[in-house]
């Protein structure tokens, strides 16, 4: 699946050892302002999916870090251009207009990955990570049948909805989850790991005690140093493994 977008604007700007790019691109004639560090040309590349709040500094802090392991990334925006919600009401309302359009959703994740493909990053051998929102599409992501090799969410919702599967998935799944999460449960968490090995799913699941939703996210009341760094850990771990 491929979805056609027009380069509108390129921002170069230095980000920690890297030059980070702010990018603006189109689908479907709406723009929408991703970012990306190209470290050097064929490294593997991460997309990263952001939270409710859109892309933001946080985004652009794990791009930082993922560049100075060697990857590329490309940070999307499923928001649209300017939009960077500050308010739980307006947060709600752009989650839930996406929840409800899975469709449009798809289509800005492919878009995304489309964006990245033209600034020469290197898709074909990439994985792709979220965080709580972001963790939801990556899954979304997952179950469209995208080629790509690892999917991976903190925090995300785990909810299959209704009509939808892992049948058509490719790459595996690493799900890395706050056993205190009071919004995504164990339960979730449960019947996500009977979904995926009833599809054949290859899939690694890991659950943090005492850590809540959003336990990854600095500075937050919800952040967990200890969770956020045996998570990235892992989540390095299996990018070496599988890019």
């Amino acid at each position: 699946m491929g979805y056609l977008f027009s380069l509108l604007l390129v921002t170069l700007f230095a980000s920690g050892s890297f030059a980070g790019e702010k990018i603006t691109y189109s689908i479907d004639g709406q723009p929408y302002e991703g970012y990306f560090i190209n470290t050097k040309p064929g490294a593997p590349l991460v997309l990263i999916i952001h939270d409710w709040d859109g892309l933001t500094d946080y985004e652009v802090k794990r791009a930082e870090m993922l560049a100075e392991l060697g990857y590329s990334v490309f940070a999307a925006d499923l928001f649209g251009a300017g939009v960077r919600p500050t308010e739980i009401e307006e947060k709600k309302k752009l989650t839930g207009g996406l929840y409800k359009d899975r469709e449009k959703m798809r289509k800005l994740l492919y878009g995304a990955r489309d964006a990245a493909k033209a600034q020469g990053l290197n898709t074909a051998n990439g994985v792709v990570a979220g965080y709580c929102f972001g963790g939801a599409a990556v899954l979304e992501f997952a179950r469209s049948g995208a080629d790509l090799k690892g999917f991976v969410t903190f925090h995300g919702g785990l909810v299959t909805p209704e009509g939808q599967d892992y049948a058509t998935t490719k790459g595996t799944l690493l799900v890395l989850h706050g056993s205190a999460d009071a919004s995504v449960t164990m339960d979730h968490f449960a019947d996500l790991a009977k979904e995926l090995e009833a599809h054949g799913v290859a899939h690694e699941m890991i659950s943090y005690s005492g850590a809540p939703h959003a336990f990854t996210v600095f500075g937050s009341k919800a952040y967990r140093e200890g969770a956020d760094k045996k998570s990235w850990k892992r989540f390095t771990e299996y990018l070496g493994e599988t890019l």
